[in-house]
């Protein structure tokens, strides 16, 4: 079996990006790219603040021109996802399915999942209404009202961004009191824009091909009511996809992979992270491309200074 110099696991700007710079060093990345290939932005509609697409650009076909680019340096890639990893072995090793793959540098982009509150209406209406992202999403909503499902510091905060466009911003929670910072609950109470629905669930969100309104249910009387909006953005937290991981790496509290300050190495020698899967902040495309491009530059610093690039491969 090859020992290969780079093997990146995901797929999303991180790991597409972790791809290009690895393929243009001539590196011969080999990219697991997973079922759901092309991470969060294959669910987005319209994407407006990538640099260089003033006209803006379908999130599907800025992923499709990623990989692209990718193969055009000479990036393999599998369309299937990793199942078990042994890096405590050197080479490190990677198996998808009954296949074993290894190499020297493992970079991992598997990227985050937005909760959802798991309606199937919701999942329907993703990208025509529904959103995980009000940075992202929020200028298309210049005008409208909508509703934020969420109470925790990040509901809130998209709550007070999404003001800046919308003309009413509801916040849906299913409790009395917020588990928001104070600093940030009072924000939220003094902007005129804010509304509440306490003790609010979302049963239902309506519409026929865009979003009409949300069904919520009074978790204390059980009663139903309508709510009429064109944008409901869920803001419950992220899960980052780092099962694979549990046991090889340092994850922090919440399962985020642990990464050096300023730079992408991980707990293990020789193995990189960038994207969602390490960062809780900030969570765009051009963070996580930026994180990947971090990832493959010290991948190859690393290689180099192993001293035996020639015998890889």
């Amino acid at each position: 079996m090859d020992t290969r110099e780079v093997i990146i696991i995901g797929s999303g700007p991180a790991g597409l990006t972790a791809a290009i710079y690895t393929a243009r060093a001539n590196l011969h990345p080999l990219v697991i790219e997973g079922i759901g290939a092309g991470g969060q932005l294959m669910l987005t509609t319209d994407v407006e603040n990538f640099p260089g697409f003033p006209a803006g650009i379908l999130g599907p076909e800025l992923m499709a021109q990623f990989r692209e680019q990718a193969i055009r340096f000479g990036a393999e890639f599998v369309t299937a996802d990793a199942d078990r990893v042994d890096f405590a072995s050197d080479p490190k090793r990677v198996w998808v399915g009954g296949v074993e793959y290894s190499a020297q540098t493992i970079i991992i982009s598997t990227g985050a999942q937005a909760r959802m509150l798991g309606l199937d209406s919701e999942r329907q209406l993703l990208g025509h209404g529904v959103s995980t992202c009000a940075t992202c999403d929020g200028f298309f909503f210049r005008g409208h009202e909508i509703a934020v499902v969420g109470g925790g510091d990040s509901a809130l905060e998209e709550a007070t961004f999404l003001t800046r466009f919308a003309d009413k911003v509801t916040l849906v929670h299913r409790r009395k009191e917020l588990r928001a910072s104070k600093i940030m609950q009072d924000r939220a109470f003094a902007n005129p824009k804010i509304e509440f629905r306490w003790n609010s669930v979302v049963e239902e969100v309506k519409g026929e091909g865009s979003l009409q309104s949300v069904v919520l249910r009074d978790t204390e009387t059980d009663a139903t009511s309508e709510l009429a909006v064109t944008g409901m953005f869920v803001a419950i937290g992220h899960d980052p996809n780092t099962t694979l991981f549990k046991g090889h790496l340092e994850l922090d509290s919440e399962g985020y992979i642990v990464t050096a300050p300023g730079s992408a190495r991980t707990s293990i020698p020789g193995v990189y992270a960038g994207g969602d899967v390490q960062d809780r902040t900030y969570r765009q495309a051009i963070t996580a491309a930026g994180s990947g491009c971090m990832a493959a530059l010290e991948a190859e610093k690393y290689l180099e200074s192993l001293g035996d690039r020639s015998s890889a491969g």
